[in-house]
Order: structure tokens, then C-alpha cells, then sequence
């Protein structure tokens, strides 16, 4: 688990946007429960499915405010 502040590209607002939550699980399983508890009256941003980089990840804003990214690592690839 880690908090980073907002991506450039999104507005910063110390009420509303301040930081996001970030989990990272060894299996889709134990991220895709997280994500069923989590998404109980949120608003989601980024649909969980999966992505270029991992098997499943998914943005959303719980309903407490709290911006959570949710995905499932993967071994790097090194060149």
C-alpha cells in the first residue's frame, strides 16, 4: 500500500483531491475482493479490468472521498 498526491494531469484540491491510495495485490483474486468491498457506494474512475501493464486495475473514489487504485503486480520484464 502506498500514497501518492494527483497526477499532473489532474486538478489538485487540498478537499476534494488531495492524494490517492494505492493497493497493489499478488492476485487478482485478493485485488478483485478489495475492489467488491471498495466499490459499495463509490464513484468509480477507471472501470476495473485489465490494462497494458496488469492482469486488472481500477480507479475509484469510495464513499468516504478517498480515491483508491487498485491493481495486481506483475514481474517487470527487464529488456
Amino acid at each position: 500500500m502506498m500514497a501518492y498526491d494527483v497526477p499532473a494531469r489532474l486538478p489538485w484540491d487540498p478537499g476534494t483531491n488531495a492524494f490517492l491510495v494505492s493497493v497493489r495485490g499478488d492476485s487478482a483474486a485478493e485485488i478483485a475482493a478489495l475492489w467488491d468491498k471498495l466499490a459499495e457506494g463509490a464513484t468509480v474512475a477507471q472501470p476495473f479490468a485489465p490494462s497494458g501493464w496488469t492482469p486488472l486495475y481500477g480507479m475509484l473514489k469510495d464513499r468516504f472521498g478517498v480515491t483508491w487504485v487498485l491493481d495486481v503486480a506483475t514481474e517487470s520484464k527487464a529488456p
